[in-house]
């Protein structure tokens, strides 16, 4: 994942997933804007942080039908946080993918608002899924430090099942569960989304399109997860239920 300042900093480390950008005249949300966040926010000393945190890879189909779900996102990783800190706190780190071959991460972030910031610089551009690059770069992030899950929300496949499978299978056996979160009902997606989970221990969920309510739920419930295992879980779903439960019931 490409986390260069666009002009000023040296080109990327060949572990780092390709995040060229396509050819033509810059969006409103253009890569130097974006890089000249990231940063600043990966400037920030965080040495004061309290206490081991969990980490939480929030990753994200960034092409150009997820723009509605985009938008409702920005509003609920704040619930992410708060549901996390109550349990004893979360870093995440967000990845998106988008265009023609562009696939970004985030520095690991530990205030909602930052993350909030981030999001709302980024635009949605018509592309292929890049599945494949996010399961690899979780791959290399837990090699670095320990992920609790990894969290994906996408409403589409257009890559090689059996690729997809080898990546998963890579985060199986280092336990790194995905929480695969569906938008729609295209059963190619859901029959890739289901094999990732089982192959990682982690879960597949279904959501209306634009249900923004139902996703809030999984997010919370999953930022639980990260941030207090499945004792947080089981906890979350005493108070509140809803997507609570239905990780705990695949997780067992």
């Amino acid at each position: 994942m490409s986390n260069d300042r666009s002009g000023q900093a040296p080109a990327p480390s060949q572990d780092q997933a390709d995040s060229r950008a396509p050819t033509g005249p810059p969006a409103a949300s253009s890569r130097a804007e974006i890089d000249a966040f990231l940063g600043q926010l990966k400037a920030l000393d965080r040495a004061a942080e309290r206490g081991p945190r969990g980490r939480l890879l929030f990753a994200l189909d960034a092409t150009m039908s997820r723009q509605p779900i985009w938008d409702q996102a920005c509003r609920l990783q704040a619930d992410m946080f708060r549901e996390a800190a109550a349990v004893g706190g979360l870093d995440i780190q967000l990845v998106y993918y988008r265009g023609l071959g562009e696939c970004r991460a985030s520095p690991w972030i530990a205030e909602p608002q930052r993350l909030g910031e981030l999001m709302s610089r980024i635009d949605c551009r018509g592309g292929h899924t890049q599945i494949g690059k996010v399961l690899a770069h979780a791959r290399r992030e837990n090699d670095r430090g320990r992920i609790a899950a990894m969290v994906f929300v996408g409403d589409a496949m257009e890559e090689t099942l059996d690729d997809l499978c080898a990546g998963a299978g890579e985060l199986g056996v280092r336990n790194v569960p995905a929480f695969m979160f569906q938008e729609g009902y295209d059963p190619i997606c859901e029959r890739a989304f289901r094999e990732i989970a089982r192959l990682t221990h982690g879960a597949y969920c279904r959501f209306a399109p634009g249900a923004a309510h139902e996703l809030g739920e999984l997010l919370r419930a999953a930022a639980a997860y990260a941030a207090g295992g499945i004792k947080a879980l089981e906890d979350l779903k005493a108070q509140h239920g809803g997507g609570a439960g239905r990780l705990i019931e695949q997780l067992k």
